[in-house]
């Protein structure tokens, strides 16, 4: 068994789901898991020229690669038969290469009713916080338990064992774990590699960490997270910022480069991706939370400063547009 795993440092829609699809196309893996959330996520890939948005099956079906929901996430099975519908439709083979542990949970009618009243904290109403209550209230339902979901049930344990090469997708961001975001505005389940590691993972497999950011930071939901300046309204305008599953629109800030060091730490990353480096480049200022930067060189050089090898990073990326990534020392031509 060999694993990598791709998670968010900051408060989601970092671009995980592109950067997974992007490491997929090498070809190498064997398997690509998602470790944790459910229909709440939402990763917006690029395929083909195409633009898909999945919700709860991992990126390896894209490419033909065995793509497991894991036993940390949650299912709402009418949502996954819409997406699978919805990803065949298109002409991605899904049926063949989706798996579903046995001992994921499933978000009920009952779960996604509750959830639909939410007012306080901004969720994405689709039923997970109560669908993850009840697992660890002892009161859940597991897929197992579902006859809609027998086609696709495994043992993840014995699924991923043996000469795997596995990709681990994870949704959401760190700073949205119910333990180390700013609580109650975090989601419902882990975020972390921890997190990634329970879905049946040995420890001593892991290869790479990728941690993924934005040059800027976003956030859905009711907590004040946008300072009042005019350029994070125009972030937002530039950089589309609404989320992919409610359409809500996402509030902006500078990079918090105090919490992207702290999951940068508690996570072990090796690998960093830097997205969306289009967006500032198009309104022609850089900063952070500790005050503005003078121009894009500046800019990656101060990240590499933060995140890169003293810290512990082996290598920083960056990316500005929907599908490529480049190293730290590399200038696209927009760029230069």
């Amino acid at each position: 068994m060999i694993t990598d795993i791709v998670l968010g440092l900051q408060h989601g829609d970092e671009g995980k789901g592109k950067v997974t699809h992007h490491l997929l196309k090498n070809g190498e893996y064997t398997h690509c898991v998602r470790f944790n959330g459910g229909c709440n996520a939402g990763h917006t890939i690029f395929h083909n020229g195409k633009k898909f948005v999945t919700h709860h099956i991992p990126a390896g079906v894209f490419f033909g690669v065995t793509s497991v929901i894991g036993s940390g996430c949650v299912i709402d099975p009418k949502k996954l038969q819409d997406e699978i519908d919805y990803l065949e439709s298109h002409g991605i083979p899904v049926r063949e290469h989706l798996r579903i542990a046995k001992n994921a949970h499933v978000i009920t009618e009952e779960h996604k009713a509750e959830d639909s009243t939410d007012e306080t904290i901004g969720t994405t109403r689709t039923g997970n916080g109560p669908a993850y209550r009840d697992k660890y209230g002892r009161t859940g339902v597991r897929a197992g338990d579902v006859p809609a979901l027998q086609p696709f049930l495994v043992d993840i344990y014995e699924e991923l064992s043996g000469h795997t090469i596995i990709l681990m997708e994870g949704a959401q961001g760190f700073w949205l774990d119910p333990d180390w975001g700013d609580y109650p505005y975090v989601t419902s389940s882990h975020t972390g590699v921890a997190a990634a590691i329970q879905n049946g993972i040995n420890p001593r497999s892991l290869r790479n960490v990728w941690g993924v950011i934005k040059a800027y930071e976003t956030y859905v939901g009711k907590r004040q997270f946008q300072p009042d300046e005019e350029v994070f309204d125009r972030i937002q305008e530039v950089g589309q910022e609404f989320g992919a599953t409610t359409g809500r629109v996402r509030q902006c800030n500078w990079i918090n480069v105090d919490e992207v060091r702290q999951a940068i730490h508690m996570n072990g990353v090796n690998r960093l991706v830097v997205n969306k480096m289009d967006v500032l480049r198009e309104i022609g200022i850089w900063g952070t939370t500790k005050g503005r930067i003078h121009g894009e060189r500046h800019f990656r050089d101060h990240l590499n400063s933060e995140f890169g090898p003293t810290r512990g990073v082996d290598k920083v990326y960056f990316s500005d547009n929907v599908e490529n990534i480049y190293e730290q020392n590399h200038l696209t031509t927009a760029a230069k």
